[in-house]
């Protein structure tokens, strides 16, 4: 390689280090983090009055928390519009009563619910395969479902900054920013969001599947959100490690960060997505005219580490993938990454993907309805590779357009693709 690209390369590795704004340890230091606003032109959720979080909160308005009932009464209720700055100290687990006491998901069992009574009565030899299940236990799932729902869904107020000091975990914690505004989320780290209670269709796919609920961060109709250095993983509670049932993977996890229901103006940047399946799904359903507009997403310098799909799938939205890292596993683990939904308008650019020898790249662009992609300057295995071609070479009977229609503006730099396993690879997520 000439002297003067790999000084080029050298000087983008630095940059990038420099800009990396990891969160100190200390509270105080923490504090002033939590005054930080999203830069100018730093993805769509620097947009129209860009994101600002909690960084007016007056004195009183500043909270150090460590338990799940701290973190509640500090957020108020979601009409609480005062600003805030919420500093999280040692792992908050979202799996226990108001004193904080463990529970179970036997604590959360109600009406009869028993997973052995379910898988009894659900059985495909037993119920069928064209209906999904309904009746009184189907009825005592959802009920137990709710019951947990209530716990570890934590409903986020606007204009808000949560920031974790150190190493800062969220266990069995699904953040749900529901019709909100100026919300900030930096350096936590979200682990295992399980659903004790996933539910059995066996009209999914022709062979059924089990599909759960909770992300760690939910989106739902949420406008100017900015998410930074957070690390997102199942890695200890892995979902193959769970059973089978029915001859199909017990799901107990969906996504990681899940952007939907007309949310807008969203930036995430310098994030870990790790060791899941369903990791960011933009858009839930094909037939979401409220959508139309709306899903304006920016997601940069992240670091996709072993996922097996949705990085991300797009519906609906102009959604900008740029200068992010992919650790691409074996095959058949791997899906696929990009995901081309109804009226998606998916800009992906200039990432670096490292991808098992058994993938092909075909499979990094999966069809799902969309029209168009535009895939541009992406590398594999640190070699230009056209990814758009590859997927209309391997599926002539649903290929892709490459012009989505609009040229995204809002970037404060572009890396070399080159540069990302370094920069991204050790500097993303928490710390």
């Amino acid at each position: 390689m000439p002297t003067f690209r790999i000084a080029a390369l050298a000087s983008a590795a630095a940059a990038s280090i420099l800009a990396l704004g990891v969160v100190p340890a200390g509270a105080d230091a923490g504090a002033d983090l939590g005054r930080a606003t999203l830069p100018a032109n730093d993805g769509w959720a620097s947009a129209t009055t860009g994101t600002t979080g909690g960084s007016a909160a007056d004195a009183d308005h500043v909270f150090t928390v460590s338990t799940r009932s701290q973190l509640v009464a500090a957020l108020g209720k979601t009409t609480n519009t005062a600003p805030k700055i919420i500093l999280v100290r040692g792992t908050i687990d979202g799996n226990v009563d108001d004193a904080d006491e463990p529970l179970s998901c036997a604590d959360y069992q109600r009406d009869g619910y028993t997973l052995a009574g379910y898988l009894a009565a659900y059985d495909p030899a037993v119920w069928g395969r064209t209906a999904e299940p309904s009746g009184p236990l189907e009825d005592a799932r959802v009920a137990s479902q709710k019951t947990q729902a209530a716990r570890m869904q934590i409903k986020v107020s606007p204009n808000t900054t949560i920031i974790g000091l150190g190493r800062a975990r969220m266990l069995g914690v699904n953040l749900l920013l529901d019709r909100v505004d100026n919300v900030i989320i930096r350096n936590l780290t979200f682990d295992n969001a399980s659903d004790c209670f996933p539910q059995w269709d066996p009209t999914d796919t022709a062979v059924g599947n089990w599909n759960s609920e909770y992300d760690n961060i939910s989106l739902t109709g949420a406008t100017h959100v900015w998410v930074d250095h957070d690390t997102f993983t199942d890695a200890a509670f892995p979902d193959s490690a769970e059973p089978t049932y029915f001859d199909r993977p017990f799901q107990q996890h969906d996504g990681e960060l899940d952007i939907t229901k007309a949310s807008d103006l969203v930036t995430v940047e310098w994030s870990r997505f790790e060791q899941h399946d369903k990791t960011n799904l933009l858009g839930s359903s094909d037939n979401a005219p409220a959508d139309v507009g709306k899903l304006r997403i920016t997601m940069h310098h992240n670091f996709y580490n072993g996922v097996q799909e949705r990085a991300p799938r797009v519906r609906y939205g102009q959604v900008d993938v740029y200068n992010n890292y992919y650790r691409v596993p074996a095959s058949p683990e791997y899906i696929y990454s990009w995901g081309v939904g109804v009226q998606s308008q998916l800009v992906a650019e200039h990432n670096a993907l490292i991808m098992d020898r058994t993938v092909s790249p075909a499979l990094v662009i999966h069809y799902w309805k969309g029209t168009a992609i535009t895939a541009r300057d992406n590398l594999v295995n640190f070699r230009e590779v056209d990814l758009l071609a590859a997927f209309n070479a391997a599926n002539p009977t649903t290929p892709l357009a490459g012009d989505v229609g609009w040229t995204p503006t809002l970037r404060t730099r572009i890396d070399p693709p080159q540069v990302l396993p370094l920069t991204v690879g050790l500097f993303a997520g928490a710390s």
